[in-house]
């Protein structure tokens, strides 16, 4: 609902077969990771390993839920951590994002993974999917994700099976295993060294319901390189599972991933959050004791990336002075708060200067209290709203301004042209961009994907980007808010009673 418009393990044969390796393990990095990884299993499928393999298949078991226990304890945690030594580049435009994308994936060896909400079939989406193409004919295991409603389905994907493109559909239906959610996420791992994250769908910057927008669509998206991608990849693999399966994948022992550890509950989120990091020895000790029974090869390399990643985690974003990146996914199984929370950590922290920036502005209670108290607390709060593309919106959401013009928000309407950007930047030392809107559908029903960025000096361009944007849109005068006719009034109270009306029934109550 929120874009629709804008937004209208294993070898290769073995998933696309019958699914075996996604259900199997679909947690894991790379294939070629996944070959080896999922060593034990294939053999026990096949019931021609020999025990010599069985019994080294049971000592990589043993160690990686050690390693395992070592890095989460007994209960599985997913949250996200805060990691260092990240490369990160700030896109401005799909043209600019996927032209660098479409590089890597020429250049790509291995696999590359693509989700997105909308896949158009235009210039940019077919210059793409040539590019999925080429990979896949040269080798290249390609899997990609749309959602069933933001992607209705399109000829050009009728060439992918041909090709060797393994294509799935979230929700195909308005309603489906999945209840009302969506994949609104847009997320990209390309043979594990590049990722990408953020609002932008694949979809022509100046196209917009078959209209011509008079300026390229504001929008933002980050390109990742570093031990942040792991992360990303994991997000990716989840959902390819949860797909085939219908429910969040399990985590079967015997076939857990090493990469899966890396991803979950190693950093608490920033900048309130406690560590529940385990002791760097157990976790050193157990790569130790899992290292010797590893072969050489993909497998190894996938071991010295995962140690990597460990030692480049960050016990706290707040007192290292370095760039830290941190990747949030929000599920509806374990991290149904998880992107509001970081809003609200970091809004929570904020001493000089909130900036925000959302198309579709319909926080709950929480999240409209914590924007209050910053203001209270005399930080400068400045809100950008897009509007103009759901009248529902248009005339819901300035009722809420009342309240927050009383405490000293500052807000913006954007229109130049369309806005649909979800980036926040504070105190010019925290930042996040990613799909996630400030509404119900956003922050409690949708699968949505945030990066964040703590000291990386692309934070200050992005604050720039805001500013600018902010400073030449007309910002709400409250004198003459307040003076608004009482049947604008009354439009503004019913439009918003009925969505909230509607989100709570669509959310089951989780919208507040």
């Amino acid at each position: 609902m929120s874009d629709t418009g804008t937004e209208s393990g294993t070898d290769r044969g073995t998933d696309r077969g019958n699914d075996r390796g996604s259900g199997a393990d679909d947690s894991t990095g790379s294939g070629a990771g996944n070959r080896a990884g999922n060593h034990a299993e294939n053999s026990a499928e096949n019931s021609a390993g020999s025990s010599t393999d069985s019994s080294t298949a049971g000592t990589d078991s043993q160690h990686v839920m050690r390693l395992r226990d070592a890095l989460l304890g007994r209960r599985y945690r997913s949250r996200y951590r805060f990691t260092s030594g990240n490369a990160v580049r700030l896109f401005c435009s799909g043209a600019d994002l996927f032209g660098a994308m479409i590089e890597s994936i020429d250049a790509a060896t291995r696999d590359v993974v693509l989700e997105t909400y909308i896949f158009c079939d235009d210039d940019l989406g077919r210059a793409l999917s040539e590019a999925l193409v080429r990979a896949a004919r040269r080798g290249v295991r390609v899997r990609v994700i749309t959602d069933g409603i933001g992607s209705p389905h399109l000829a050009l994907f009728d060439t992918w099976p041909a090709a060797g493109i393994e294509h799935r559909v979230y929700n195909p239906h308005i309603f489906g295993r999945f209840g009302f959610s969506r994949t609104h996420r847009k997320l990209a791992v390309i043979d594990d060294q590049y990722a990408s994250c953020g609002g932008i769908n694949v979809v022509d910057d100046l196209k917009q319901d078959g209209r011509t927008l008079p300026y390229p669509r504001w929008d933002f998206a980050v390109g990742l390189h570093g031990p942040v991608v792991v992360d990303v990849r994991v997000a990716f693999e989840q959902q390819w599972r949860r797909i085939r399966l219908g429910h969040q994948p399990p985590l079967p022992p015997g076939t857990f991933s090493p990469g899966v550890p890396a991803s979950a509950g190693y950093m608490a989120p920033h900048p309130t959050g406690h560590t529940i990091a385990r002791s760097t020895q157990i976790v050193d000790d157990a790569l130790r004791a899992l290292a010797p029974t590893v072969r050489s090869g993909p497998a190894g390399r996938l071991f010295a990336r995962l140690r990597e990643r460990l030692r480049a985690s960050v016990r706290d974003p707040r007192a290292a002075h370095v760039p830290c990146v941190a990747f949030v996914a929000r599920d509806n199984v374990v991290n149904r708060r998880a992107i509001e929370k970081a809003y609200l950590d970091a809004i929570g922290e904020a001493r000089k200067e909130v900036l925000l920036a959302n198309p579709y502005f319909m926080p709950g209670r929480r999240l409209r209290r914590a924007l209050l108290e910053a203001a209270e607390r005399d930080v400068a709060v400045k809100l950008l709203i897009g509007r103009k593309e759901f009248v529902v919106l248009d005339y819901g959401v300035p009722f809420l301004y009342h309240q927050l013009l009383s405490a000293g928000v500052q807000i913006a309407e954007y229109e130049r042209t369309m806005l649909h950007g979800k980036v926040a930047v504070v105190d010019s030392s925290w930042a996040t961009v990613g799909s996630s809107n400030l509404d119900a559908l956003s922050l409690v029903l949708n699968n949505e994907a945030n990066v964040l960025l703590v000291r990386h000096p692309e934070i200050l361009q992005l604050r720039d980007a805001i500013l600018g944007a902010f400073e030449g849109s007309p910002q709400i005068d409250r004198a003459r808010y307040e003076a608004r006719p009482w049947h604008v009034r009354a439009l503004n109270w019913l439009a918003w009673s009925f969505y909230r009306a509607t989100m709570k029934l669509l959310t089951v109550g989780g919208y507040d």
